[in-house]
């Protein structure tokens, strides 16, 4: 089966920083939203974004934390979103709906990993439904306010290699595995991406997931110590080994996606290292392998059928589809 899920030569790398990525490349008058777009690599991605000339919009479940992090960011606005709750999306969609405005970005950055269980809205399980399904929401009610040409960006995860999608228990009900949920989510991640990406090319919406590397960041904040060490993320004296990027370099592969012209007409792929991805070579989803050493985009991932399935699913547990109506 032939698959567009081969690298381009982007002459970008693992290192190359979100500000290398945009050099040269023009952002003024353009609209952008980034959820997430306060911490981390969401914040480094606002900051070169803004820094190319484009105004950018950071829905913030905790605005205040959100304005004290942009507050030395010029060119952004903060509103209020929580992805985890249905009637907050439809509400914040609302309000921009009502400004008339078009983006022409959209970033969708924010996220859990690796969470207690926790149950939100009817019951669902709470990375799937922050994760996903919150992005899920938000992007169809904000579709009449997408521009064509617009690029739309899926912050997955190399996460995605931990499970697909688990039809028969999406959440979870017959037993809890915090990294199968994680992985769940970073699976649903991708096929939304792809899904969209059919849906929208009509229009020249074109949508990307991606893994954008390991970063010490906020988002490990459930993970005991004794883990980072298991997973060999902390060297004997406790200090983070080479395995983790920059802030800087992890916002990089959003940043591309988002922005590259290499990537005009292309789109429903996965990306790894500002570049897209290969598919995952086969043995490594053993789970033997340790997650550092698996690379490449799992064939379930990238499925279109898997892909339509998930978004009629989404659909339905939403109650949300203005795209493929």
């Amino acid at each position: 089966m032939t698959t567009p899920q081969h690298k381009i030569g982007s002459g970008f790398g693992a290192t190359s920083t979100a500000a290398e990525v945009l050099a040269g490349i023009d952002l003024t008058g353009k609209l952008a939203l980034v959820t997430g777009g306060y911490s981390g690599i969401g914040r480094e991605t606002t900051r070169v974004l803004v820094d190319a000339g484009a105004h950018v919009i950071v829905p913030a479940r905790r605005r205040a934390t959100a304005e004290e992090a942009l507050a030395g960011i010029a060119g952004t606005e903060i509103d209020e979103l929580d992805l985890a709750d249905l009637a907050s999306v439809r509400a914040f969609a609302g309000r921009f709906l009502a400004t008339g405005r078009r983006l022409d970005l959209v970033v969708g950055s924010a996220g859990i990993m690796a969470c207690p269980e926790t149950r939100v809205g009817p019951g669902w399980e709470a990375q799937f439904a922050t994760n996903h399904l919150g992005h899920f929401a938000l992007v169809n009610h904000l579709w009449p306010a997408i521009a064509d040409g617009a690029r739309v960006v899926s912050v997955s995860s190399r996460g995605h290699h931990f499970s697909p999608v688990r039809w028969d228990d999406v959440h979870f009900g017959q037993g809890y595995d915090r990294w199968l949920a994680y992985g769940q989510a970073k699976t649903a991640n991708v096929l939304f991406a792809v899904h969209l990406d059919r849906l929208g090319r009509d229009r020249g919406v074109r949508a990307f997931a991606l893994h954008p590397g390991s970063i010490m960041t906020n988002l490990l904040r459930h993970i005991p110590r004794d883990e980072w060490r298991a997973h060999g993320w902390l060297d004997e004296q406790g200090n983070p080994t080479a395995y983790f990027k920059t802030p800087e370099a992890g916002a990089a592969t959003q940043v591309w996606a988002a922005t590259s012209p290499r990537l005009d007409r292309m789109g429903g792929v996965y990306l790894e290292d500002c570049d897209i991805a290969e598919p995952a070579p086969d043995g490594d989803e053993d789970s033997a392998t340790p997650v550092r050493h698996r690379v490449g985009v799992r064939g379930y991932a990238v499925d279109p059928e898997q892909a339509a399935r998930l978004w009629a699913l989404s659909a339905e547990l939403t109650g949300v589809d203005a795209i493929s109506r």
